[in-house]
């Protein structure tokens, strides 16, 4: 039988502008709480910032707005997902329909600023193909959706999900098989974007086995690591100190790391996170982690 959870998630998030970049063309956002009529739905978009994607910083809020209209009515919709069948087919369509639709929006919002925004051009100048206006919005996205019953995220290109499970396991349950050589990267300005959208489904049958920190963060926060363990070592720190200091310390610290990874990075750098309130049986009291860890090893600058 489903548990139907009532407490409040907790959030947090920031971004840093990347060194030496004139924008930042990241955007995030965390909306809800959580409940069955407010699902919590959070995103991060990274705008891959070219010239040949001159507007990807609009593109990346674009995205990120179309995916909290989407989420939560998709989270209200899980509402009723315990009935029989009702779960099969709200995992069909968050497979299949929700990727289809989200990129339809973002296209939408994406051509239509094109139409009331048109670059200023020489008489007779040939009209760019569609493909190539959308490129200019170039990002990608990751989004999720937590209810009392149920956790679904979807990513499309680079970044990261990380989970922190209950029995505090750290899972990277959307990272590709093969990491994204260099900065090419998936992006739903791609003709078929809803192709290389990955998606995260997780049903939740017993409140006290729901993820206990849930993280996105753009790119820019794993590249400033030298290895995938560096990145792992961080999750599992922010876990501790949030376990242990309570979220207002780490939300306050949060800005100054992050400016550190940008450091390292180059990159901008962004970061959403949920926490999960502690349950009253107190399975949540002691820390993942040491809070060292959030100091683990950099890469070094170049």
């Amino acid at each position: 039988m489903v548990t139907l959870g009532v407490r409040r998630w907790e959030t947090l998030g920031d971004s840093v502008q990347g060194v030496n970049k004139r924008h930042n063309q990241d955007w995030y956002a965390c909306e809800g709480t959580g409940h069955g009529d407010d699902p919590l739905v959070l995103a991060v978009a990274d705008g891959h910032g070219s010239a040949v994607h001159a507007r990807s910083g609009l593109g990346a809020r674009f995205a990120v707005d179309r995916f909290l209209l989407r989420g939560a009515e998709f989270g209200r919709a899980a509402r009723d997902c315990h009935e029989p069948g009702r779960l099969a087919r709200l995992m069909t369509y968050a497979r299949d329909d929700f990727p289809r639709a989200l990129v339809h929006d973002w296209r939408e919002a994406a051509l239509g600023h094109w139409a009331r925004h048109r670059p200023v051009a020489d008489e007779g100048a040939k009209e760019p193909e569609q493909d190539q206006k959308l490129a200019l919005y170039g990002t990608t996205l990751i989004g999720a959706v937590l209810t009392p019953w149920l956790f679904v995220a979807w990513q499309i290109g680079d970044g990261d999900l990380a989970v922190v499970e209950h029995d505090g396991a750290l899972r990277r349950p959307l990272a590709p098989s093969e990491e994204d050589l260099g900065d090419e990267t998936e992006s739903l300005c791609g003709r078929q974007a809803w192709r290389a959208v990955r998606m995260h489904w997780a049903p939740v049958f017993d409140e006290a086995r729901t993820p206990r920190l849930v993280v996105l963060s753009t790119d820019g926060l794993s590249k400033s690591f030298a290895s995938a363990d560096g990145y792992r070592e961080f999750v599992a720190g922010l876990d501790g100190r949030l376990t242990a200091e309570g979220s207002d310390g780490v939300r306050a610290s949060l800005p100054q790391w992050l400016g550190q990874a940008s450091q390292y990075s180059g990159d901008d750098t962004t970061l959403a996170a949920a926490l999960r309130p502690v349950g009253p049986v107190g399975e949540d009291t002691e820390p993942a982690a040491d809070a060292g860890a959030m100091d683990t090893e950099r890469k070094t600058e170049t």
